[in-house]
Protein backbone atom coordinates (compact mmCIF):
# COMPACT_ATOMS: atom_id res chain seq x y z
CA UNK A 1 0.00 0.00 0.00
CA UNK A 2 2.90 2.46 0.90
CA UNK A 3 4.28 1.36 -2.89
CA UNK A 4 1.35 2.04 -4.32
CA UNK A 5 0.60 5.78 -2.28
CA UNK A 6 4.14 6.55 -3.65
CA UNK A 7 3.74 5.43 -7.03
CA UNK A 8 0.11 8.02 -7.10
CA UNK A 9 1.93 10.55 -5.74
CA UNK A 10 4.40 10.60 -8.02
CA UNK A 11 2.66 9.87 -11.02
CA UNK A 12 0.50 12.66 -9.96
CA UNK A 13 3.46 15.42 -9.00
CA UNK A 14 4.79 14.37 -12.00
CA UNK A 15 1.60 15.38 -14.24
CA UNK A 16 0.79 18.69 -13.02
CA UNK A 17 4.55 20.10 -13.12
CA UNK A 18 4.69 18.77 -17.52
CA UNK A 19 4.37 21.86 -19.22
CA UNK A 20 2.21 20.47 -21.69
CA UNK A 21 -0.17 19.78 -19.18
CA UNK A 22 -0.42 23.16 -17.55
CA UNK A 23 -0.45 24.96 -21.47
CA UNK A 24 -3.64 22.82 -22.28
CA UNK A 25 -5.43 22.77 -19.43
CA UNK A 26 -4.82 27.29 -19.60
CA UNK A 27 -5.86 27.06 -23.32
CA UNK A 28 -8.69 24.65 -22.55
CA UNK A 29 -9.68 26.85 -20.01
CA UNK A 30 -9.76 30.38 -22.25
CA UNK A 31 -11.51 28.65 -24.70
CA UNK A 32 -14.19 27.47 -22.72
CA UNK A 33 -14.63 31.00 -21.52
CA UNK A 34 -14.24 33.02 -24.71
CA UNK A 35 -16.50 30.28 -26.30
CA UNK A 36 -19.11 30.80 -23.32
CA UNK A 37 -18.71 34.56 -24.20
CA UNK A 38 -18.96 34.67 -28.21
CA UNK A 39 -22.75 36.42 -28.12
CA UNK A 40 -21.22 38.96 -25.85
CA UNK A 41 -17.78 39.52 -27.56
CA UNK A 42 -20.50 40.02 -30.68
CA UNK A 43 -22.45 42.22 -29.40
CA UNK A 44 -19.34 44.42 -28.14
CA UNK A 45 -18.06 44.57 -31.93
CA UNK A 46 -21.61 45.27 -33.88
CA UNK A 47 -23.46 46.67 -30.68
CA UNK A 48 -26.69 44.96 -29.47
CA UNK A 49 -29.15 45.57 -32.25
CA UNK A 50 -31.82 43.66 -30.13
CA UNK A 51 -34.03 46.16 -29.48
CA UNK A 52 -34.04 47.25 -33.20
CA UNK A 53 -33.64 43.70 -34.77
CA UNK A 54 -37.81 43.54 -35.94
CA UNK A 55 -37.83 44.11 -40.19
CA UNK A 56 -39.14 47.16 -40.90
CA UNK A 57 -42.21 46.50 -43.03
CA UNK A 58 -44.75 48.29 -44.88
CA UNK A 59 -48.43 47.31 -45.73
CA UNK A 60 -50.00 49.21 -48.70
CA UNK A 61 -53.55 48.12 -48.37
CA UNK A 62 -54.91 50.99 -51.05
CA UNK A 63 -57.99 50.00 -51.17
CA UNK A 64 -58.40 49.94 -47.44
CA UNK A 65 -59.28 46.27 -47.00
CA UNK A 66 -58.75 45.70 -43.61
CA UNK A 67 -60.21 49.32 -42.35
CA UNK A 68 -56.95 50.08 -40.53
CA UNK A 69 -56.75 46.62 -38.58
CA UNK A 70 -53.30 45.52 -39.86
CA UNK A 71 -51.76 47.31 -36.97
CA UNK A 72 -52.72 45.15 -35.07
CA UNK A 73 -49.58 42.62 -36.34
CA UNK A 74 -47.53 44.46 -34.38
CA UNK A 75 -49.19 42.76 -31.29
CA UNK A 76 -48.62 39.46 -32.69
CA UNK A 77 -44.77 39.28 -31.86
CA UNK A 78 -44.06 38.59 -35.74
CA UNK A 79 -40.97 40.32 -35.68
CA UNK A 80 -41.70 42.95 -37.56
CA UNK A 81 -42.46 46.74 -36.55
CA UNK A 82 -45.50 47.11 -39.05
CA UNK A 83 -46.63 50.61 -40.48
CA UNK A 84 -49.48 50.83 -43.09
CA UNK A 85 -50.45 52.92 -45.27
CA UNK A 86 -53.99 53.43 -47.50
CA UNK A 87 -51.51 55.41 -50.40
CA UNK A 88 -51.61 53.62 -54.14
CA UNK A 89 -47.74 53.13 -53.76
CA UNK A 90 -45.92 51.52 -57.24
CA UNK A 91 -43.48 48.87 -57.48
CA UNK A 92 -41.19 51.17 -58.03
CA UNK A 93 -42.23 53.70 -54.87
CA UNK A 94 -41.69 50.93 -52.86
CA UNK A 95 -38.10 50.15 -54.43
CA UNK A 96 -36.80 53.58 -53.24
CA UNK A 97 -38.08 53.29 -50.37
CA UNK A 98 -36.10 50.14 -49.66
CA UNK A 99 -33.45 51.71 -51.55
CA UNK A 100 -33.15 54.59 -49.21
CA UNK A 101 -33.58 52.41 -46.27
CA UNK A 102 -37.27 53.87 -45.17
CA UNK A 103 -37.78 50.38 -45.29
CA UNK A 104 -36.70 46.78 -45.08
CA UNK A 105 -39.63 44.89 -47.27
CA UNK A 106 -43.18 45.95 -48.36
CA UNK A 107 -46.31 43.95 -48.73
CA UNK A 108 -48.91 45.15 -51.59
CA UNK A 109 -52.20 43.97 -51.23
CA UNK A 110 -54.28 44.30 -54.16
CA UNK A 111 -57.97 43.57 -55.24
CA UNK A 112 -58.57 40.88 -57.85
CA UNK A 113 -61.07 38.87 -59.72
CA UNK A 114 -63.99 36.18 -57.93
CA UNK A 115 -63.38 38.26 -54.70
CA UNK A 116 -59.82 36.51 -54.12
CA UNK A 117 -56.85 39.15 -53.36
CA UNK A 118 -53.61 39.55 -54.84
CA UNK A 119 -50.36 39.71 -52.06
CA UNK A 120 -47.13 41.05 -53.58
CA UNK A 121 -44.40 40.64 -50.79
CA UNK A 122 -41.56 42.93 -52.04
CA UNK A 123 -37.85 42.66 -50.72
CA UNK A 124 -34.43 43.94 -51.78
CA UNK A 125 -32.94 40.37 -52.19
CA UNK A 126 -34.71 37.24 -52.44
CA UNK A 127 -31.90 34.64 -52.24
CA UNK A 128 -32.44 33.36 -48.96
CA UNK A 129 -35.96 34.29 -49.04
CA UNK A 130 -38.60 30.94 -50.50
CA UNK A 131 -41.96 32.25 -50.07
CA UNK A 132 -43.80 35.07 -48.23
CA UNK A 133 -43.22 34.10 -44.28
CA UNK A 134 -46.42 31.90 -42.77
CA UNK A 135 -46.34 33.57 -39.53
CA UNK A 136 -47.16 36.78 -41.66
CA UNK A 137 -49.31 35.81 -43.55
CA UNK A 138 -51.51 33.65 -40.90
CA UNK A 139 -51.46 37.15 -38.98
CA UNK A 140 -53.26 38.63 -41.76
CA UNK A 141 -55.39 36.14 -42.31
CA UNK A 142 -56.28 35.94 -38.78
CA UNK A 143 -56.90 39.89 -38.85
CA UNK A 144 -59.20 39.90 -42.37
CA UNK A 145 -61.33 36.88 -40.56
CA UNK A 146 -61.95 38.53 -37.15
CA UNK A 147 -62.80 41.79 -39.09
CA UNK A 148 -65.43 39.72 -41.41
CA UNK A 149 -66.92 37.88 -38.52
CA UNK A 150 -67.51 41.25 -36.13
CA UNK A 151 -69.24 42.90 -39.29
CA UNK A 152 -71.55 39.11 -38.95
CA UNK A 153 -73.24 41.04 -35.63
CA UNK A 154 -71.86 37.80 -33.62
CA UNK A 155 -72.61 37.42 -29.83
CA UNK A 156 -69.08 37.21 -27.75
CA UNK A 157 -69.74 33.50 -26.70
CA UNK A 158 -70.37 32.87 -30.75
CA UNK A 159 -67.11 34.63 -31.85
CA UNK A 160 -65.24 32.82 -29.37
CA UNK A 161 -66.62 29.21 -30.51
CA UNK A 162 -65.00 30.00 -34.16
CA UNK A 163 -61.52 30.94 -32.92
CA UNK A 164 -61.05 27.69 -30.55
CA UNK A 165 -57.95 27.45 -28.23
CA UNK A 166 -56.34 24.06 -28.32
CA UNK A 167 -53.77 22.80 -26.22
CA UNK A 168 -51.46 20.38 -27.37
CA UNK A 169 -49.53 17.53 -25.37
CA UNK A 170 -47.40 14.82 -26.79
CA UNK A 171 -47.61 11.43 -25.06
CA UNK A 172 -46.27 8.18 -25.74
CA UNK A 173 -47.30 4.31 -25.68
CA UNK A 174 -44.35 3.10 -23.61
CA UNK A 175 -44.05 2.26 -20.13
CA UNK A 176 -41.06 4.26 -19.72
CA UNK A 177 -41.29 7.80 -19.90
CA UNK A 178 -38.65 9.67 -21.40
CA UNK A 179 -38.16 13.39 -20.36
CA UNK A 180 -34.63 15.16 -20.12
CA UNK A 181 -33.06 18.70 -22.63
CA UNK A 182 -31.42 16.54 -25.10
CA UNK A 183 -28.46 19.28 -25.47
CA UNK A 184 -27.72 18.68 -21.54
CA UNK A 185 -27.77 14.89 -22.17
CA UNK A 186 -25.62 15.03 -25.30
CA UNK A 187 -23.23 17.52 -23.74
CA UNK A 188 -22.76 14.99 -20.30
CA UNK A 189 -22.34 12.07 -22.98
CA UNK A 190 -19.81 14.07 -25.07
CA UNK A 191 -18.09 15.47 -21.92
CA UNK A 192 -17.39 11.99 -20.58
CA UNK A 193 -15.95 10.33 -23.42
CA UNK A 194 -13.54 13.34 -23.77
CA UNK A 195 -12.72 12.78 -20.37
CA UNK A 196 -12.37 8.69 -20.47
CA UNK A 197 -10.30 9.42 -23.60
CA UNK A 198 -7.65 11.64 -23.08
CA UNK A 199 -7.44 10.93 -19.19
CA UNK A 200 -6.72 6.99 -20.12
CA UNK A 201 -4.16 8.40 -23.35
CA UNK A 202 -2.05 10.28 -20.70
CA UNK A 203 -1.22 6.96 -18.81
CA UNK A 204 0.22 5.40 -22.07
CA UNK A 205 1.97 8.63 -23.05
CA UNK A 206 3.61 8.57 -19.37
CA UNK A 207 4.68 5.12 -19.78
CA UNK A 208 6.11 5.41 -22.97
CA UNK A 209 8.16 8.65 -21.69
CA UNK A 210 9.07 7.01 -18.49
CA UNK A 211 10.69 4.08 -20.56
CA UNK A 212 12.52 6.51 -23.43
CA UNK A 213 13.71 8.54 -20.26
CA UNK A 214 15.10 5.00 -18.80
CA UNK A 215 12.82 6.33 -15.21
CA UNK A 216 11.20 2.52 -15.41
CA UNK A 217 13.90 0.88 -14.72
CA UNK A 218 14.09 2.65 -11.08
CA UNK A 219 10.13 2.35 -10.58
CA UNK A 220 10.32 -1.68 -11.43
CA UNK A 221 13.83 -2.21 -9.12
CA UNK A 222 12.07 -0.32 -6.12
CA UNK A 223 8.48 -1.84 -6.59
CA UNK A 224 6.22 -4.28 -8.62
CA UNK A 225 5.29 -3.75 -12.01
CA UNK A 226 1.11 -4.38 -10.61
CA UNK A 227 1.80 -1.63 -8.19
CA UNK A 228 3.38 0.40 -10.95
CA UNK A 229 0.40 -0.15 -12.86
CA UNK A 230 -2.13 0.93 -10.40
CA UNK A 231 -0.33 3.63 -8.90
CA UNK A 232 -0.06 5.15 -12.59
CA UNK A 233 -3.42 4.67 -13.17
CA UNK A 234 -5.13 6.42 -10.37
CA UNK A 235 -2.97 9.23 -10.23
CA UNK A 236 -3.43 9.92 -13.70
CA UNK A 237 -7.38 9.27 -13.53
CA UNK A 238 -7.11 11.77 -9.86
CA UNK A 239 -5.42 14.42 -11.61
CA UNK A 240 -8.04 14.26 -15.12
CA UNK A 241 -11.02 13.88 -12.62
CA UNK A 242 -10.27 16.99 -11.19
CA UNK A 243 -9.31 18.92 -14.35
CA UNK A 244 -12.76 17.73 -15.93
CA UNK A 245 -14.54 19.60 -12.45
CA UNK A 246 -12.39 22.22 -13.21
CA UNK A 247 -13.30 22.26 -16.76
CA UNK A 248 -17.34 21.64 -16.05
CA UNK A 249 -17.28 24.36 -12.68
CA UNK A 250 -15.41 26.80 -14.74
CA UNK A 251 -17.93 26.90 -17.78
CA UNK A 252 -21.27 26.44 -15.45
CA UNK A 253 -20.12 29.78 -13.54
CA UNK A 254 -18.78 31.47 -16.55
CA UNK A 255 -22.60 30.78 -18.21
CA UNK A 256 -24.13 31.57 -15.23
CA UNK A 257 -22.20 34.81 -15.05
CA UNK A 258 -22.32 35.99 -18.80
CA UNK A 259 -24.95 34.59 -20.57
CA UNK A 260 -28.53 36.22 -20.31
CA UNK A 261 -30.43 33.93 -17.38
CA UNK A 262 -33.67 33.60 -19.89
CA UNK A 263 -31.60 31.64 -22.56
CA UNK A 264 -29.47 29.49 -20.27
CA UNK A 265 -32.35 28.22 -18.43
CA UNK A 266 -33.93 27.19 -21.74
CA UNK A 267 -30.76 25.84 -22.82
CA UNK A 268 -29.48 23.85 -19.57
CA UNK A 269 -32.13 22.51 -17.76
CA UNK A 270 -29.98 22.51 -14.26
CA UNK A 271 -33.20 20.55 -12.88
CA UNK A 272 -32.32 17.39 -14.40
CA UNK A 273 -28.74 17.53 -12.53
CA UNK A 274 -29.68 15.52 -9.38
CA UNK A 275 -27.07 14.50 -6.39
CA UNK A 276 -27.91 10.88 -7.54
CA UNK A 277 -26.91 11.55 -11.44
CA UNK A 278 -23.47 13.57 -9.95
CA UNK A 279 -22.67 10.22 -8.05
CA UNK A 280 -23.24 7.84 -10.91
CA UNK A 281 -21.65 10.01 -13.39
CA UNK A 282 -18.35 9.93 -11.07
CA UNK A 283 -18.48 5.94 -10.89
CA UNK A 284 -19.03 5.63 -14.71
CA UNK A 285 -16.02 8.28 -15.01
CA UNK A 286 -14.29 5.97 -13.08
CA UNK A 287 -14.86 2.98 -14.14
CA UNK A 288 -14.99 3.86 -17.92
CA UNK A 289 -11.54 5.38 -17.11
CA UNK A 290 -10.01 2.11 -15.46
CA UNK A 291 -11.44 -0.06 -18.57
CA UNK A 292 -9.32 2.06 -21.08
CA UNK A 293 -6.58 3.15 -19.52
CA UNK A 294 -5.38 -0.10 -18.42
CA UNK A 295 -5.45 -0.85 -22.29
CA UNK A 296 -3.93 2.03 -22.58
CA UNK A 297 -1.02 1.12 -20.31
CA UNK A 298 -0.52 -2.44 -22.06
CA UNK A 299 -0.11 -0.44 -25.41
CA UNK A 300 2.12 1.96 -23.61
CA UNK A 301 4.61 -0.69 -22.10
CA UNK A 302 4.88 -2.53 -25.72
CA UNK A 303 6.70 0.42 -27.77
CA UNK A 304 10.15 2.20 -26.74
CA UNK A 305 9.78 5.44 -29.00
CA UNK A 306 7.46 8.17 -28.35
CA UNK A 307 6.50 8.34 -32.26
CA UNK A 308 4.97 5.08 -31.84
CA UNK A 309 2.50 5.47 -29.64
CA UNK A 310 -0.29 6.51 -31.87
CA UNK A 311 -0.14 3.49 -33.73
CA UNK A 312 -0.09 1.43 -30.85
CA UNK A 313 -2.87 3.29 -29.49
CA UNK A 314 -4.89 2.52 -32.39
CA UNK A 315 -6.95 -0.44 -31.62
CA UNK A 316 -7.59 1.17 -28.09
CA UNK A 317 -9.02 4.26 -30.20
CA UNK A 318 -11.12 2.42 -32.06
CA UNK A 319 -12.91 0.54 -29.44
CA UNK A 320 -13.50 3.93 -27.75
CA UNK A 321 -15.15 5.32 -30.57
CA UNK A 322 -17.05 2.35 -31.66
CA UNK A 323 -18.24 2.31 -27.76
CA UNK A 324 -19.00 6.64 -28.05
CA UNK A 325 -20.71 5.92 -31.16
CA UNK A 326 -22.93 3.13 -30.02
CA UNK A 327 -23.93 5.16 -27.04
CA UNK A 328 -24.56 8.33 -28.77
CA UNK A 329 -26.46 7.10 -31.83
CA UNK A 330 -29.10 5.14 -29.86
CA UNK A 331 -29.94 8.12 -27.76
CA UNK A 332 -32.07 9.01 -30.80
CA UNK A 333 -34.59 5.65 -29.97
CA UNK A 334 -33.53 5.75 -25.69
CA UNK A 335 -36.15 3.16 -25.22
CA UNK A 336 -34.85 1.05 -28.14
CA UNK A 337 -33.58 -2.65 -27.01
CA UNK A 338 -30.27 -1.56 -28.72
CA UNK A 339 -29.74 1.43 -26.31
CA UNK A 340 -30.53 -1.03 -23.60
CA UNK A 341 -27.85 -3.23 -24.71
CA UNK A 342 -25.26 0.50 -25.24
CA UNK A 343 -26.23 0.99 -21.39
CA UNK A 344 -24.72 -2.63 -20.55
CA UNK A 345 -22.09 -3.37 -23.10
CA UNK A 346 -18.71 -2.11 -20.88
CA UNK A 347 -17.34 -0.18 -24.25
CA UNK A 348 -20.02 1.75 -24.15
CA UNK A 349 -21.93 1.76 -20.65
CA UNK A 350 -19.76 4.88 -19.25
CA UNK A 351 -20.78 7.02 -21.74
CA UNK A 352 -24.52 5.71 -22.14
CA UNK A 353 -25.74 5.01 -18.89
CA UNK A 354 -25.54 8.16 -16.65
CA UNK A 355 -27.49 10.23 -19.70
CA UNK A 356 -30.38 7.50 -19.21
CA UNK A 357 -30.54 7.94 -15.77
CA UNK A 358 -30.54 11.57 -16.82
CA UNK A 359 -33.82 10.59 -18.42
CA UNK A 360 -35.37 8.42 -16.31
CA UNK A 361 -35.37 5.72 -17.78
CA UNK A 362 -32.63 3.13 -16.22
CA UNK A 363 -33.82 0.70 -14.13
CA UNK A 364 -32.15 0.17 -10.99
CA UNK A 365 -31.24 -3.45 -12.53
CA UNK A 366 -29.81 -2.44 -15.42
CA UNK A 367 -27.41 -0.21 -13.68
CA UNK A 368 -26.26 -2.85 -11.36
CA UNK A 369 -25.90 -4.90 -14.08
CA UNK A 370 -24.14 -2.81 -16.30
CA UNK A 371 -21.42 -2.03 -13.33
CA UNK A 372 -21.08 -5.79 -12.77
CA UNK A 373 -20.41 -6.26 -16.15
CA UNK A 374 -17.85 -3.25 -16.34
CA UNK A 375 -15.94 -4.33 -13.43
CA UNK A 376 -15.70 -7.86 -14.14
CA UNK A 377 -14.67 -6.46 -17.01
CA UNK A 378 -11.85 -4.20 -15.85
CA UNK A 379 -10.49 -6.98 -13.56
CA UNK A 380 -9.93 -9.08 -16.62
CA UNK A 381 -7.98 -6.39 -18.52
CA UNK A 382 -6.68 -5.66 -15.48
CA UNK A 383 -5.34 -9.28 -15.49
CA UNK A 384 -4.05 -9.63 -19.24
CA UNK A 385 -2.81 -6.32 -19.00
CA UNK A 386 -0.50 -6.02 -15.73
CA UNK A 387 1.06 -10.02 -17.48
CA UNK A 388 2.08 -8.46 -20.02
CA UNK A 389 3.21 -5.06 -19.06
CA UNK A 390 5.13 -7.23 -16.47
CA UNK A 391 7.27 -8.52 -19.53
CA UNK A 392 7.04 -5.86 -22.21
CA UNK A 393 7.83 -2.97 -19.59
CA UNK A 394 11.34 -3.28 -19.85
CA UNK A 395 11.42 -4.36 -23.80
CA UNK A 396 13.37 -1.61 -25.57
CA UNK A 397 13.62 -3.71 -29.11
CA UNK A 398 11.12 -3.25 -31.44
CA UNK A 399 7.25 -2.27 -30.67
CA UNK A 400 5.74 -5.87 -29.63
CA UNK A 401 2.84 -7.30 -32.39
CA UNK A 402 -0.30 -8.76 -30.68
CA UNK A 403 1.23 -11.84 -31.71
CA UNK A 404 4.13 -11.16 -29.45
CA UNK A 405 1.45 -10.59 -26.76
CA UNK A 406 -0.37 -13.23 -27.02
CA UNK A 407 2.71 -15.41 -26.68
CA UNK A 408 4.01 -13.37 -23.40
CA UNK A 409 0.66 -14.36 -21.79
CA UNK A 410 0.48 -17.85 -22.65
CA UNK A 411 4.02 -17.99 -21.60
CA UNK A 412 3.67 -16.16 -18.03
CA UNK A 413 0.72 -19.14 -17.36
CA UNK A 414 3.37 -21.87 -18.08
Amino acid sequence: MRDLKTVIGFTIKDMVKRKSFIVSTIIILLIIIIGINIPNIIKLFIGDSSADSNDRLLIVDSSNLFEGSLDNLNSMNLGYEVTTTNENLSFDDIKTKIDNGDIDEAIIIENSENNSYKVRYIVKDMTMIEAVPEDLMAGINSIYTNLQISKLGLTQEEMQSLNPKFEYSIEQTEEQKVSGNIFVILMLSIVLFYAIYFCAYQVSSSITTEKTSKIMETLVTSTSPTTIVLGKTIGIGIVGLIQVCVFVGVALVTAKACLDQELLSSVLDMSMITPYLGIMTIIYFILGYFAYSLLYALTGSTVSKPEDIQSANSPVAILVIIGFYLSYFTMMNPNSDLNTFAAIFPISSPFCMPFRIMMGIATPVQVITSIVILIITILIIAKVAIKIYSNAILNYGTKMTFKDMIKVYRDKNN
